[in-house]
């Protein structure tokens, strides 16, 4: 706690009007050990001698009476009475100063010691290490005030430090704090710890004196003067001024220190009115709350908070008022958090982690208004408080839903669910305003709550024999308690809470009682209507409000509950101080079955929440939360160690969630909208598996139901009401955590594949559920993958029944996303090739047969029959000659399919796939010169054309390369092109051929090429070498190169001259300066062409004319012109 330098002024004023000096001045003035006599018969004392009466009445009335009233009711109180009173005064136990010193009680930390590095940073220990290491010193007690000097050590980068310490008490409570270090915290100090630990372990070492007015009123007048003259001596720099005008007020009659009646001691204890708490510097608390939350969640500030959060149930529990004081500052600095009015402007949402911490803050209010011995006119503060909160236009929705998320879409949800619009939004304080209303002077539930053996043969209330729903007693005669259950398990939760361990044990046995007869009831009911349901095909869901994922966490609370008990039964060596160890446990064994133990009853308890049937919430945060919670519960329940008991409770639980109908989520009646099992299922499965194997695949396969991604209701599908709007689009927006809902329904069919290895009916049946189950192509994906592994696991032979499994499954997915578009498509189709491959040559086979409902065109011919045909199939699949020519032949088969269908993308697979054999290669070329004039473009064209040159059919590129060239366009600016490579390499195939192909093909490059340099290139390559001279068959060409004044090289020089001409004008009439010396070169470029003509000369000169008439307002330009070319 953050120490105040000054010394906070008396809280009363001390006088002894029926004292006169006389009386006093026989008497001792001076101090005596605080142990003495008293000492010994105290509880300090080794000898364990009985205690005076003296010291049992002195330490009561110290626990409970302010010392005013001790002195208003006796008139005079014996020195040695009142040195007995002070003693006690002063606090025995060490709990509450370690919870005022650190974060974590002191059992909870010795249990932790080993894990937390930081332990002994924490002010307790480090108290408890200074008093040790003898650092406390100077240790006086007066009247109720102690003060002492505890010197903090040198370190290498610290100077030793002396500090003064001083502490008040009252009613063994410390009530203020001061220390010289000027720390500043929500805790105390270490040596405000060291120094009180020093009071509580060594009383007998410290000297007590009365309170200083006692001492006071034993002096004479010269005395007295000689006592204040003495102390401004020794404090005169410090006490000097506030000395001498406080003479100058007592010597002035009508000054207002002369109109008070006595004179304040610090001393001298309690008033009357003082508050009995703990001192708490509420300044730090506000302080330190709002550095948490102006951090963001950044700094380990929402642990921080959350230890806070603890720190406030921990006073709840040592029943401190100053726990719901915290919690009020607390709330006051979250209230006051800027960034709610900031969220709510730009309708975002907080954080998830910010969320959970506005929760808690709603639990723990729910906690305080609930005590169970809270006065009235407390509740009364508490409510207004809250309702105040609750009117904050910023204050939090419940469901974390501030109106920024999408609505329900469907509001014609069984048992009327309003709309959300129409309804009065819910706030985190809405349940604890609520819960003031509630109270427990139930007859009933007080008997429940204070008697260990309370059954219907103590009372004559009716039972369950009576077959009522309001039942008191079950048939047993064990006690009911017939309440919302969210509100009878914050009532469990309010007494562990507040200390109350025994009646919170009762309590929840009592709930969880109440529940396992509400769900034999359920069950009858079903039984005795299930026909009649069943005829109509449809259900309402049973709870709109479910436990599992509810604000007030009602399954936790009793889980928790129970298991502490537990924990109790099974462990002896739990601290003595410990809470727990004191229950009831031998008594309340009295409502637990014959061989039941509490721990089996927390499990039942967890069943029963979890497997029941309810509807999925509103809004992301608390869909969030229905997930979260559920899987908190199965961790719990995961750390239970299965024995014979609990398996009879899981087969009976499991048998009961088949046969619930309605009002379970593993029922044969599932509501559209109810909450999916799969998390659930998955834990039940792995549990009852080694157990009980056909109950455990009745629980999983039940549970793989998904009906809400169903788009329609099919006749016979009992899984939807009527009237429930089932366009599966309009649905998506509300479940916003379905892709979590989705990736547990696939691991729990994932955990059925594994279990099932080496069973085909099992597997069969598991593949079945799946196919009808799963709707996400991915997931399925990812079960086949997870099947493919799981069978061909490395230390054993292939299992072929999960091979074929994980096969059937790669082909669903194949045909689900064969028109859709998936990113992973291509893995997909790999994927399926290999496992295929691993199953058998019949398996690739089927495939490639089958291909057009599996694989577009493109897939089935660049990706499955090539990776077929590869040697490293064959290789894998020990093929002979005769299978791998059947696999070839189907291969070929399937390419000339593909190629017919989309032959711009596969001809040229084709063409590869069919190279060995004649027919099939003749098929595949003539697919290609059918779809050539229309259906390819001149890139498609060109790659197949240098395909066949590449494998020796030069008239057969030839004839596919002019073909492209009908298709090409390129402009006079393109002199990039990626075509011009093609180009130039179709006019070298022509040129090779010889002069008829070469004349054949310049025409279609005159019209098909624009670009001037591209033209002056292939003219310049074609006047190097003879044509044919490259080819085989040109041996008896002449060797003559051919002519530029004679075609077809005449056309290409045109039309090269001319592109030069068309391609300056369009450059002239945008060029830029900076533009201007590349533009020359180009020109000079243009003249070489220009002068291949045998009148080239003539023809540039009149060109570069042309230019500078046209031009001449480029002067610059045309200067440069002049100057290159005259």
């Amino acid at each position: 706690m953050a120490e105040r330098v000054q010394q906070p002024p008396a809280k009363r004023l001390c006088c002894r009007p029926g004292y006169n000096t006389n009386c006093r001045q026989g008497q001792r003035a001076g101090g005596a050990l605080c142990g003495g006599s008293g000492a010994a018969q105290g509880g300090s004392s080794k000898t364990h001698s009985p205690e005076s009466l003296l010291d049992i009445s002195a330490r009561k009335v110290a626990e409970k009476w302010p010392f005013q009233r001790v002195e208003e009711r006796f008139e005079r109180i014996p020195e040695p009475v009142q040195r007995r009173i002070v003693y006690w005064s002063f606090p025995r136990s060490e709990r509450e100063i370690c919870m005022y010193s650190s974060f974590n009680t002191g059992g909870e930390e010795s249990g932790t010691s080993g894990e937390n590095s930081d332990e002994t940073r924490l002010p307790f220990r480090r108290g408890i290490a200074l008093l040790e290491s003898g650092c406390v010193d100077n240790v006086l007690q007066v009247g109720f005030h102690l003060s002492g000097t505890v010197t903090e050590p040198a370190t290498a980068s610290e100077p030793e430090l002396v500090c003064s310490v001083s502490v008040s008490f009252d009613r063994c409570k410390i009530t203020a704090v001061t220390c010289g270090c000027g720390n500043k915290d929500i805790f105390y100090c270490a040596h405000v710890v060291a120094l009180a630990l020093y009071r509580v372990r060594k009383p007998e070492q410290v000297k007590l004196h009365l309170p200083i007015s006692e001492t006071l009123f034993q002096m004479n007048r010269d005395q007295l003067q000689k006592f204040v003259q003495y102390l401004i001596t020794v404090h005169h720099t410090e006490v000097l001024p506030t000395a001498q005008k406080l003479a100058d007020e007592i010597l002035s009659t009508n000054s207002e220190i002369n109109q008070v009646h006595g004179a304040p001691d610090p001393t001298a204890g309690a008033s009357v009115d003082d508050e009995n708490c703990w001192h708490l510097d509420e300044e730090q608390v506000q302080e330190q709350v709002k550095l948490f939350l102006s951090q963001g969640g950044y700094h380990g500030s929402g642990k921080q908070l959350n230890l806070l959060f603890s720190k406030v149930r921990e006073m709840l529990k040592m029943r401190d008022s100053n726990g719901a004081r915290m919690l009020t500052l607390i709330t006051e600095q979250f209230m006051g958090d800027p960034r709610l009015a900031l969220w709510r402007q730009q309708g975002t949402t907080m954080t998830d982690k910010y969320r959970q911490l506005w929760d808690e803050l709603g639990a723990l209010w729910m906690c305080i208004v609930l005590n169970p011995h809270c006065k009235s006119e407390q509740k009364a503060v508490w409510l207004r408080q809250l309702r105040r909160w609750n009117s904050v236009d910023v204050c939090p929705w419940e469901d974390g839903n501030h109106g920024n998320e999408l609505p329900n879409l469907t509001h014609a949800l069984p048992h009327g669910n309003p709309d959300s619009s129409s309804r009065p939004h819910r706030t985190v304080f809405t349940r604890a305003i609520e819960a003031c209303d509630l109270n427990w002077q139930d007859t009933h539930l007080q008997r429940i709550i204070t008697h260990d053996l309370y059954t219907h043969s103590h009372t004559h209330c009716h039972h369950d024999n009576h077959d009522g729903s309001g039942a008191l007693f079950d048939a047993r005669g064990w006690p009911l308690w017939h309440e919302h259950v969210p509100t009878a398990c914050a009532r469990v939760d309010a007494l562990r809470s507040h200390g109350y361990p025994r009646e919170a044990l009762r309590l929840a046995i009592a709930i969880v009682n109440t529940l396992r007869r509400q769900q034999q009831k359920q069950l009858e009911l079903f039984r005795s209507h299930k026909k009649e349901l069943l005829l109509k095909g449809m259900t309402s869901v049973t709870n709109m409000e479910g436990w599992v994922g509810h604000p007030l966490d009602p399954i936790g609370t009793l889980f928790s509950t129970l298991m502490e008990t537990g924990r109790v039964e099974e462990d002896g060596d739990l601290m003595a101080d410990c809470v727990l160890s004191i229950l009831p446990v031998t008594l309340t064994q009295h409502f637990l079955d014959d061989g039941q133990s509490f721990v089996a009853l927390a499990v039942e308890t967890a069943l029963i929440g979890l497997g029941q049937q309810r509807v999925m919430p509103d809004g992301l945060y608390a869909q969030e939360k229905v997930c979260r919670n559920e899987e908190q519960l199965l961790a719990k329940l995961q750390e239970v160690e299965l024995d014979d008991t609990l398996v009879k409770i899981f087969r009976k639980q499991a048998v009961f969630l088949l046969e619930a109908g309605p009002y379970s989520g593993l029922g044969e009646l599932l509501y559209r909208e109810s909450v999916p099992m799969h998390t659930f299922a998955k834990y039940l499965f792995s549990s009852l598996l080694p157990h009980d194997a056909p109950l455990a695949y009745k629980i999983a396969l039940r549970a793989m139901r998904l009906p809400v991604l169903e788009s329609t209701a099919p006749s016979g599908d009992l899984s939807r009401p009527h009237h429930i709007v089932s366009v599966v689009h309009n649905r998506y927006p509300r479940w916003f955590t379905l892709s979590h809902i989705e990736s547990q329904q696939c691991e729990l069919a994932s955990t059925m594949l594994t279990a099932a290895k080496g069973d085909g009916r099992k597997l069969e049946t598991v593949l079945e559920s799946i196919q009808k189950n799963i709707h996400s192509s991915s997931h399925i994906f990812k079960l086949a993958q997870d099947a493919f592994k799981i069978a061909t696991l490395m230390d054993s032979l292939p299992d072929i029944t999960l091979l074929k499994v994980s096969l059937e499954l790669g082909l669903q997915v194949m045909r689900m996303t064969l028109s859709t578009l998936n990113w992973r498509r291509r893995e997909m189709v790999r994927w399926l090739v290999t496992c295929a491959t691993e199953v058998g040559v019949y398996a690739l086979d089927s495939i490639m047969q089958s291909w057009f409902t599996l694989f577009t065109p493109t897939e089935a011919t660049s990706i499955v029959a090539t990776t077929v045909m590869s040697n490293t199939t064959i290789v894998r699949l020990h093929l002979d000659c005769h299978q791998q020519e059947n696999l070839a032949s189907s291969a070929r088969t399937l390419a000339l399919q593909c190629a017919m269908k989309d032959p711009q993308n596969c001809a040229l697979s084709a063409l590869t796939l069919c190279e060995k054999d004649h027919i099939a290669f003749e098929t595949a070329y003539q697919i290609v010169l059918d779809a050539a004039a229309t259906g390819m473009s001149y890139t498609q064209l060109f790659t197949i054309a240098r395909y066949m040159e590449h494998r020796g059919y030069p008239m057969r590129a030839y004839k596919l390369a002019t073909l492209a060239m009908t298709h090409l366009n390129l402009s006079y600016n393109q002199d990039t092109h990626p075509a011009i490579n093609d180009v130039l390499w179709a006019c070298a195939l022509s040129h090779s051929l010889g002069k008829n192909e070469l004349a054949a093909v310049i025409p279609l490059v005159v019209k098909s090429v624009k670009c001037a340099t591209v033209l002056s290139d292939i003219l310049r390559r074609c006047t190097l070498t003879t044509p044919g001279m490259v080819a085989l068959h040109s041996r008896r060409n002449s060797g003559k190169l051919m002519s530029l004044d004679k075609a077809p090289l005449r056309q290409l020089l045109d039309a090269t001259i001319g592109a030069y001409i068309n391609t300056t004008h369009s450059r002239l009439t945008h060029i830029s300066p900076r533009h201007y010396s590349e533009f020359i070169e180009f020109l000079s470029k243009a003249r070489e062409t220009f002068l291949m003509a045998h009148d080239g000369h003539i023809q540039f000169t009149q060109f570069i004319d042309n230019l500078k008439q046209i031009y001449k307002g480029k002067k610059k330009l045309m200067m440069l012109v002049r100057e290159r070319f005259g």
